[in-house]
């Protein structure tokens, strides 16, 4: 009889189940279920045929020894005891894995070095040349902490399991075969589901692998490379009776099997890739790619079990196209899959609730290190959209902006304007045209309202506006607005590059939709933009705070003498010179300055004066000078005489800013002998008309 060893397969969080049933399947016995893996004795038969069969396991490891940890130099000795010579021949090169902490064990690399000595001392000790260590060698030897013991084992499986030896290229975000089966499992995937649909196949993972379940055919046939084909022990007339015996069910299973299997993506290149994988795997013959937009699929069978893996959204920005993605699919799932089940993993549990079905069971299962939501639905069943009930207010509100601002915005001749902001309190959130794109700008939700309430209805939003507007989905970007401070102010954001150059009076602007928390253009800004350019003709003009210096543009293209424009920022006033090239305005008289702006005046001769100076800065940002930081309540009246102090005897001053119920020091302005005139009421246009105090503006000139 044969001896029975002491095995421990391990997997991925949340597998341990359904590897728990399948050890068992296999022939395990005292299979035990601990985190990230089972236990499980069997003969050198069982442990092949797990490595062989098991579709969730990563590894399949024998156990040498085991010790407690008492003192660490001792570890050494106590792997010595092992005898060596029965695991590994000492002329093949071999590596350590080490794994789990120890208070006197911090580091896996001392850790392997431990068990490393320890070896080399028992080849030392029986007068046999060491073995040399190499990373990629096929004998590898696993250790384990856990509280205060250590085992240490032999690698049965050299390689992950996961590696099924069929996929040697893949898409941009592929699925672990071990993953993919564990979805199929709890999906509900037998060798009795004759029909698997996945419509975002990517390179193939899903369906190969349902294939496989179909078609009786274990996962390690297509592999090449076993750790125990280096174990003294092995057997290889068992070995390969194994084989032969797989390979006999995979045959006649192939001869009676009615299964087919179809995969689509939009990916032309991803789908040539998943039918090189089928045909690695041996089930080619039984399965369909085509090459096709999601929303395009249609049911290839009345039943069967559609599963998918849709993209994430992950990066940021990409969470609208992610939204609506998902929307489509439940309505593709409700309108041509009835009478189907139906599987979709996701990245957030949220996003199951934008395909608006309701699932009859879920599960959590790791993809690397990132939780996933397994759905899983009944289509035979009639679905009705469970969400709250919502009323049409959100869209008529939508569609009657747009029809009125479009026509507004057509006639002032600007491309770029304001569509929603906030007119709803519920839904908090601001819409901005640019061409054909729109950019969703979330504002922070009461503290009141929960996160969850807050996501669910900047969603039911997003989706509004893909119904009632024409706008595509990659033409939608989403930024999170909070009250910003400082250096926080321009934070660049993950760059996608969606640029687009809009039209404003004739001025054309380059505007990135993505890259940053704003734009490169302040909408509300325009009227002020424009009064400048009519007040800089054959003037002197400097633009203070300038960002992307779209104010010094509408000078310049007014007949400016002289353009001046700083910012502290090199990234912005190189946009600025964009900006400037893109109207052909090239020239000496347009200087881009990069300095802190307070600094800077305070720097300057009163001798060089300016005829017209714009001053827009921000409600606050930290200064070298001025007591570290700027707050424009506080310090307005010192920044504006800083800025007369280089203001010629009749210049104007355009004073502007954002912040919230801002008070002029008419006190102040007049101690500094200046006055001023209140713009704000007509620098404020039609798509802003909603928030009188989104902005102010004053024409501040020398007293008399």
């Amino acid at each position: 009889m044969s001896q029975h060893l002491q095995l421990f397969a391990t997997c991925a969080k949340g597998f341990e189940p359904l590897l728990f049933d399948e050890l068992i399947e296999i022939g395990g016995i005292e299979v035990k279920q601990t985190q990230g893996g089972c236990w499980f004795q069997g003969t050198q038969r069982e442990a092949y045929l797990a490595n062989l069969w098991s579709r969730f396991a990563n590894r399949i490891l024998l156990q040498l020894g085991q010790c407690p940890i008492t003192q660490v130099s001792a570890i050494p000795a106590e792997v010595q005891a092992t005898n060596w010579s029965q695991v590994f021949d000492p002329t093949e090169p071999f590596i350590v894995d080490f794994h789990g902490r120890h208070p006197e064990i911090r580091h896996t690399q001392f850790g392997a070095q431990l068990i490393k000595d320890g070896i080399v001392d028992y080849f030392r000790a029986e007068g046999i040349e060491r073995p040399s260590v190499d990373k990629h060698a096929n004998v590898r030897i696993y250790a384990h902490v856990h509280k205060d013991t250590l085992t240490w084992y032999l690698d049965l499986s050299g390689e992950s399991l996961h590696v099924r030896g069929y996929r040697q290229q893949q898409g941009s975000a592929p699925l672990r075969e071990t993953l993919a089966a564990a979805v199929l499992k709890r999906a509900g995937m037998s060798t009795t589901v004759n029909t698997v649909c996945d419509p975002f196949c990517g390179s193939g993972t899903l369906v190969i692998e349902a294939a496989m379940v179909a078609l009786d055919r274990a996962p390690g046939l297509t592999r090449s490379h076993w750790g125990f084909t280096s174990w003294q022990q092995h057997q290889p007339a068992l070995w390969q009776s194994l084989l032969t015996e797989a390979q006999e069910r995979f045959a006649a299973a192939c001869a009676q099997s009615s299964f087919h299997g179809y995969g689509s993506d939009y990916d032309a290149q991803v789908v040539g890739i998943a039918r090189t994988n089928a045909q690695r795997a041996g089930v080619a013959d039984f399965l369909t790619f085509s090459t096709q937009e999601m929303t395009n699929v249609e049911a290839p069978a009345e039943q069967g079990l559609l599963v998918c893996n849709p993209p994430y959204g992950e990066r940021l920005g990409e969470e609208v196209e992610t939204l609506l993605l998902y929307r489509r699919l439940g309505q593709l799932l409700k309108q041509q899959f009835h009478g189907w089940q139906a599987s979709v993993l996701a990245g957030d549990e949220t996003l199951l609730k934008r395909l608006k079905l309701r699932s009859k069971k879920k599960y959590k299962l790791m993809n690397g290190a990132l939780e996933t939501s397994l759905a899983n639905f009944d289509l035979t069943e009639e679905q009705v959209e469970f969400t709250q009930s919502q009323s049409n207010d959100l869209g008529n509100r939508l569609k009657k902006n747009y029809q009125k601002l479009e026509k507004w915005a057509a006639k002032e001749g600007v491309s770029a304007w304001r569509l929603y902001d906030a007119d709803l309190p519920e839904y908090n959130a601001a819409v901005d045209v640019y061409n054909d794109y729109l950019v969703i700008q979330e504002y922070a939700a009461p503290k009141d309202i929960p996160e969850a309430v807050a996501k669910d209805r900047l969603w039911h939003l997003i989706d509004t506006l893909a119904q009632e507007l024409p706008f595509a989905a990659d033409k939608m970007t989403l930024k999170v607005r909070q009250r910003q401070a400082g250096k926080q102010q321009y934070q660049k954001q993950e760059p996608r590059g969606l640029t687009t150059v809009v039209h404003e009076y004739g001025v054309q602007f380059e505007v990135n939709l993505s890259d940053y928390l704003d734009t490169g253009l302040f909408l509300d800004h325009r009227w002020a933009r424009r009064e400048l350019g009519r007040l800089s003709q054959g003037r002197r003009v400097l633009n203070l705070f300038a960002y992307t210096c779209s104010a010094s543009v509408h000078a310049a293209l007014s007949g400016a003498e002289e353009v001046v424009s700083v910012d502290l920022s090199r990234t912005y006033l190189q946009w600025g010179e964009r900006n400037f090239a893109l109207n052909g305005l090239r020239g000496r008289q347009y200087d881009f300055i990069q300095a802190d702006c307070i600094q800077w005046l305070r720097e300057q001769r009163p001798q060089q004066r300016f005829d017209v100076i714009f001053l827009d800065p921000p409600t606050f940002s930290n200064s070298k000078r001025m007591d570290d930081v700027l707050d424009i309540q506080r310090d307005h009246i010192e920044l504006l005489k800083l800025a007369a102090r280089l203001l010629s005897n009749n210049g104007v001053i355009l004073f502007s800013n954002n912040k919230r119920k801002f008070k002029l020091d008419e006190v102040g302005l007049a101690e500094a002998f200046l006055q001023a005139e209140n713009l704000t009421e007509r620098s404020i246009s039609t798509d802003f008309a909603r928030h009188k105090g989104i902005h102010y503006l004053f024409k501040v000139t020398h007293s008399e």
